[in-house]
């Protein structure tokens, strides 16, 4: 493969010995200012950039500061006559300048830089296709993460419309306290795959789903429809973490939960928000709609709730975000329309 070298210099005599020094091992381009410099850049993928500093209209320094962003992976050589030691630092400082060259320069010593150059270039190319494939990798498995996510959820609606309707509030709700709380991109999704499917487990079973105030021999019921739900969830390996938090949701905050007896701290966060967002919800929107609670008292309720079942910093965070809530909060399941957008369970 020819590499392309851009040549910038105002005196033709230095262009042309340049050209001379470099045509046999790379296609040479020319310019005689940076204005024509640039041009050159706009139609051609250009490996390796030499040019003076000193040029009327437009330094060298300048003309790499303009053409950086335009050509971010060209390597770029300043050819230098006179002491000017600020402008080189910062350009060296600021990353613009891969090496500079003092006049007159050595033949074999500027091969020899421009060939380092030329390889510092097929690097900056590799590295920038290996970063893209990552993101593209990356993109994939997240379109991947909210697909299996939503295959699920329509298993859960074709089941039980509730519970669908249920893990989607909860979910907006979850992430609306993720977020306050600075919870990263990768945590809110975790949170709110877990958020979705924590009720996977209960499908085909007998009974309710069960609230932070279920009554003793309700827990065991409740903690099995939990791990019965992990174990689905954790078959797909991008969704292990979200398992984990199905899994050990009904741990309370003082140590009475289960499965493990988790207290404080030892209960991750994320965990700990699906609790109290899945507690709200069940609060406003029981299945049994006569036994529906105002904000208010869902509050309340909480509240009451805090240091012993919930975290106390999460429900001084949904204190917080209360009016937030209100506006999230949906119509009558009966209402409701099927399958939301994807922004909703994202």
């Amino acid at each position: 493969m020819t590499f392309k070298l851009l040549i910038v210099d105002d005196e033709t005599a230095n262009t042309r010995l340049l050209e001379r020094l470099f045509r046999q091992h790379y296609f040479c381009l020319t310019a005689s200012s940076g204005e024509e410099a640039m041009e050159v850049l706009n139609q051609h993928e250009v490996a390796v950039v030499i040019t003076d500093q000193r040029m009327p209209k437009m330094t060298g320094i300048e003309l790499l500061k303009k053409s950086a962003g335009h050509r971010p992976h060209m390597v770029r050589i300043l050819l230098t006559g006179y002491t000017d030691v600020e402008a080189l630092v910062e350009a060296v400082n600021c990353g613009l300048v891969y090496m500079y060259v003092s006049k007159p320069w050595n033949n074999d010593d500027l091969k020899l830089r421009v060939s380092r150059a030329v390889e510092h270039y097929e690097n900056n190319k590799r590295q920038h296709s290996l970063s893209a494939s990552n993101e593209r990798l990356k993109a994939r498995i997240k379109e991947m993460r909210f697909g299996l996510v939503r295959a699920m959820g329509g298993v859960l609606q074709l089941r039980d419309s509730y519970l669908y309707l249920h893990a989607v509030r909860v979910g907006r709700y979850a992430g609306l306290v993720g977020e306050r709380l600075g919870l990263s991109e990768e945590l809110l999704a975790d949170m709110t795959a877990a958020s979705f499917l924590h009720d996977l487990g209960t499908v085909g079973t007998v009974g309710e789903i069960y609230s932070g105030f279920a009554k003793n021999e309700n827990v065991f019921v409740a903690t099995n429809a939990a791990a019965r739900a992990a174990e689905v969830v954790s078959c797909v390996d991008e969704l292990k973490d979200s398992a984990d938090i199905i899994r050990y949701h009904y741990e309370n905050f003082d140590g009475s939960g289960a499965p493990l007896g988790l207290i404080g701290d030892q209960i991750p966060l994320t965990v700990r928000i699906v609790r109290v967002a899945k507690e709200f919800d069940l609060l406003m929107n029981p299945r049994d709609e006569e036994q529906s609670l105002g904000h208010e008292s869902a509050m309340e309720k909480l509240q009451h709730g805090s240091g012993r079942a919930f975290d106390p910093l999460v429900i001084q965070t949904f204190l917080d975000v209360a009016t937030e809530l209100t506006d999230l909060i949906p119509a009558r399941p009966s209402e409701m329309p099927l399958y939301p957008p994807i922004t909703q369970i994202q």
